[in-house]
């Protein structure tokens, strides 16, 4: 049997391998991947080798933070894994498909373990004034602690357990934490967020999906989630430059400039004044009516060239400035859309293997409906050969 326990902070992984281990009524064995090394793992598994020969018991192998083992260190577990001298368990606040390497995580069990409830948390809190390994009945609680406790640790037992052991210090026998006294002891809840690991992901990704759904007050809430635990402001710019033409592009056009002068303000200002300019940003492009066909335009006209659906440029678009050109026929029939009434004239501007495709296809939402009648009049003219004859180009004007 080998386990990983993949969780945030405070959710019982190390409880749980214990609680394994005296079930099973093995040796328990643990060590820190933060301190350990190779040689403290071969001599962990020499020791559980040992007692299995001279008596038979099996050993657990707890391993904390596991995911802090390099590939060399995670390797050196495999033979006690796969031969079984010891039962191995992991533990990871990270994600164990992206920190544990293949052939240890294939031969584990994964488990997930989510944030603590709101109502085992009370219950977690109100033993730990109770009992005896904790405050022993020596203080109380007022009205409003355990709600208050519990919305502060954010799922993270430990958190909790350490917020109120922190409240009751210095109280008399008989005394009363109160909401004022846990107020002082926390200068401000923790937010838990990993910039290298699932949180940075999964809070970037429904900061996006927010916005894109037109949910500013959620946009709202991953921004000051990001911008509280010290994500870099920059990046926080740079996606909300990616989202303004991605996912409201010409239904407004502005939503683009609007990030980008955010994004401008997060490197002239700086925080915490450069906060007001991305919730501005966010607002925005949240409230902003949405269209997706700027993205689709170019991965269809990437995925064309991708195809190998190239072909030369037309001869008539081919530069002509240069002595000679107009012997190769470049420029020849080129018509300068200038000099027609509408600035518009029908002529062939794609190479022959993508004449007539099609990638950009205007939604009619917002101002990308303006833009949408423009384009229909525009194609009409372009497709329409009768409707292309007209005087030849200027002189000067081949290269225009």
């Amino acid at each position: 049997m080998s386990l990983l326990l993949w969780g945030p902070p405070g959710t019982g992984k190390t409880t749980l391998a214990q609680v394994v281990s005296n079930v099973t009524k093995r040796r328990f064995t643990e060590l820190s991947a933060v301190t350990a090394g190779v040689k403290d793992v071969r001599a962990a598994i020499d020791a559980a080798r040992r007692e299995l020969g001279l008596s038979g018991r099996q050993t657990v192998l707890f391993i904390d933070e596991v995911h802090r083992f390099n590939k060399a260190q995670q390797d050196a577990l495999l033979p006690a894994v796969e031969n079984r001298w010891v039962s191995f368990i992991g533990a990871t606040t990270e994600n164990p498909f992206f920190s544990v390497v293949g052939p240890l995580l294939s031969r584990s069990l994964l488990l997930t373990l989510e944030p603590i409830g709101d109502g085992d948390m009370r219950a977690v809190i109100e033993r730990a004034v109770a009992d005896e390994r904790g405050l022993g009945g020596a203080v109380s609680l007022e009205d409003g602690v355990t709600d208050l406790l519990v919305r502060l640790a954010g799922g993270d037992a430990r958190r909790a357990l350490t917020y109120l052991e922190a409240a009751a210090l210095g109280l008399p026998a008989g005394g009363r934490v109160d909401v004022a006294g846990v107020e002082r002891a926390v200068d401000r809840v923790a937010v838990r967020y990993d910039r290298g690991g699932d949180q940075h992901y999964d809070v970037i990704s429904a900061f996006i999906k927010s916005m894109r759904g037109s949910d500013a007050d959620a946009a709202l809430h991953y921004l000051a989630r990001m911008i509280e635990a010290g994500e870099d402001p920059r990046f926080i710019a740079r996606r909300l430059i990616v989202h303004a033409s991605e996912d409201v592009g010409m239904a407004d056009p502005s939503a683009l400039q609007i990030a980008i002068a955010a994004a401008h303000a997060v490197e002239f200002v700086g925080l915490p004044e450069a906060r007001i300019n991305l919730a501005q940003a966010v607002i925005h492009v949240a409230l902003a009516p949405k269209s997706n066909a700027v993205i689709k335009a170019i991965n269809r006209a990437a995925a064309d060239v991708r195809a190998g659906l190239i072909g030369p440029v037309p001869a008539h678009l081919r530069d002509a400035s240069y002595r000679g050109a107009e012997r190769l026929g470049h420029g020849t029939g080129y018509r300068y859309p200038h000099d027609f009434a509408e600035g518009v004239i029908g002529q062939q501007y794609a190479p022959d293997a993508v004449a007539g495709r099609r990638y950009y296809e205007p939604t009619r939402h917002g101002a990308e409906a303006r833009y949408a009648e423009r384009n229909e009049r525009i194609r009409a003219i372009l497709d329409d050969a009768e409707d292309a004859a007209g005087p030849a180009a200027a002189p000067g004007h081949e290269n225009s």
